[in-house]
């Protein structure tokens, strides 16, 4: 995997379909991990714990397995009411096991007609953890792959791995398995191409920093400014959007936006967006399709190649 360096100041404008200025992707992470692992190590289950002392893999840790397991019995069911009381569509990424343990919520998702991507087989389980492994890796991502095509009915189009902690080979893996896009790279405001052997991948940058796990766990940041962060965040990119489309993502995940005094924060950045004409509530497939078609106009010739290190 290669990609261009290409500061933003050096791009050709990018002009988003119907004038757009901020494509806004709104991303439910529908995830899934074990109670328990063989292992004496301690169990990493996908984000910092409630309760800081993180036991090993191989004890049932249920303070911190039933926090988040309130996302996938209430707090879900809240976003999903919250979005269709505004009339808004959600991105939604899931782990394979999701579709068979955890099924009510990706048939939520499907019944709506949203987007929904691989996130990994379980996790609490890191393509990093292969780094040095590849065979490995490629089993995980191609289980993966293959059972959201048996749940889904057709192939899956883009890939987030499990707390963002893909390898070198993780987006040759999925290009050369028909993915069009690659989520878990942080470095911009606006889709890019990653070069791999089997032809190009999108990538539509995912947020640590507009993520609800930073702003509400790790910070502690209150409802009023998880909300503000959101606006003043959009606002901007709305501004700069005027002359060149920007991308903004919203990490969300249900145990954590989806707790009754959170929701309001979400009710409210939606409804400030949809305020906003030039807002354009977007898919990353549709982000993808449209940049691999139209990529040419936005970037200059003689960009300078790159290898992801």
């Amino acid at each position: 995997m290669e990609y261009d360096f290409v500061p933003l100041p050096h791009r050709k404008p990018l002009i988003w379909p119907n004038g757009a200025r901020v494509a806004l992707v709104m991303t439910f992470n529908l995830e899934t991990w074990d109670l328990t692992k063989p292992t004496k190590e301690k169990y990493y289950a996908g984000g910092p714990a409630v309760l800081p002392d993180v036991l090993a893999g191989d004890t049932p840790d249920f303070p911190n397995y039933t926090w988040r397991e309130y996302g996938q019995r209430v707090g879900i069911w809240r976003l999903f009411d919250l979005f269709d009381e505004q009339g808004v569509k959600a991105s939604c990424t899931t782990n394979a096991v999701t579709f068979e343990r955890r099924k009510a919520m990706t048939d939520a998702c499907l019944e709506r007609g949203w987007e929904l991507l691989a996130h990994n087989w379980e996790q609490g389980e890191l393509l990093t953890d292969f780094a040095h492994e590849p065979a490995k890796e490629r089993d995980i991502v191609l289980r993966s792959l293959e059972q959201y095509e048996k749940f889904v009915g057709k192939r899956a189009k883009g890939w987030l791995s499990s707390s963002l902690r893909g390898t070198l080979q993780t987006a040759d893996i999925l290009a050369e398995h028909g993915c069009t896009f690659y989520c878990d790279l942080l470095n911009d405001d606006q889709p890019y191409l990653l070069r791999t052997p089997s032809g190009p991948i999108v990538s539509t940058p995912y947020s640590n920093e507009i993520n609800d796990f930073t702003l509400l766990t790790r910070r502690g940041h209150t409802t009023d400014e998880y909300r503000d962060v959101l606006i003043e965040e959009l606002n901007v990119l709305y501004k700069e959007g005027a002359t060149s489309g920007r991308l903004m993502n919203v990490g969300i995940h249900p145990h954590v936006s989806g707790r009754a005094y959170r929701i309001r924060a979400l009710r409210e950045f939606i409804q400030h967006a949809k305020s906003l004409p030039g807002v354009w509530f977007a898919t990353r497939e549709e982000i993808a399709d449209w940049y691999l078609q139209n990529h040419e106009s936005h970037i200059p010739t003689g960009a300078t190649a790159k290898a992801a290190e």
